[in-house]
């Protein structure tokens, strides 16, 4: 059932909202924050019930990647992968707001619409961003990840069969970004899922998620402000 709920109702909902969002000419301060407020809530609601779930079935938490069995390991790759990923965000950046405004894209029109552009917004962004990192990895990498592994234990390998298939699920959840957008996704996920077997941690994929989605948010308005003062 969660993981119908995941893949069916958290995608249509999610694209049902940007539908509503890109029908406003201009969003205000107001409708941002209601947006970054209300998936906060949702999404830890999601975890809440998962957790829930988990307990009552006494589910070992290193199923769900919640351990640290090689601190090193997780410590160096944390770095790394959060640092790798944070500049290619960076560098893409700069390279779609070179571009001519009607060529950037829909992912990116969807994002400079949702970015925020005041203090508070970015606030509470921060907070969002800090929220998806979390629970996104918690859901994602741990309890689809744990739940297509015990479904296909009996094939080989099912940690690669879960890694795809829990990457495909996450890709769903963003079919709001289009078609690009899925794509993105999808490879991010396995990045972090394979991360995931190899240090058998959540901690690396949550940072650079965290990493990846602060850099987004921030430096992006940051730089379109640059972009258009330079224009004018």
């Amino acid at each position: 059932m969660v993981l119908l709920l995941l893949g069916l109702i958290v995608p249509w909902r999610g694209a049902r909202r940007m539908r509503l969002l890109r029908a406003k000419p201009e969003l205000t301060s107001s409708d941002r924050l209601k947006l970054y407020g209300s998936t906060i809530v949702l999404q830890w609601l999601i975890v809440a019930v998962i957790a829930v779930l988990c307990a009552r079935r006494s589910v070992d938490p290193a199923e769900l990647g919640l351990s640290i069995a090689s601190p090193m390991r997780i410590t160096w790759l944390t770095v790394a992968l959060t640092g790798v990923l944070c500049v290619n965000q960076v560098f893409g950046l700069r390279k779609i707001t070179q571009l001519p405004e009607g060529k950037r894209g829909s992912l990116f029109a969807i994002s400079e619409k949702i970015m925020p552009q005041t203090g508070r917004e970015r606030l509470l962004y921060a907070a969002l961003a800090c929220t998806a990192g979390l629970s996104e990895e918690f859901i994602y990498r741990g309890f689809v990840f744990m739940a297509f592994v015990r479904m296909t234990v009996n094939y080989l390998p099912p940690n690669g069969i879960a890694a795809v298939l829990s990457s495909a699920w996450f890709a769903v959840a963003h079919v709001y970004q289009g078609r690009r957008g899925v794509i993105t996704t999808f490879v991010v996920g396995l990045i972090f899922a394979f991360t995931r077997i190899w240090t058998g941690s959540l901690i690396p994929a949550i940072a650079a998620h965290i990493g990846m989605d602060l850099t987004i948010g921030i430096y992006a308005s940051q730089l379109l402000r640059k972009t258009e003062q330079n224009a004018i």
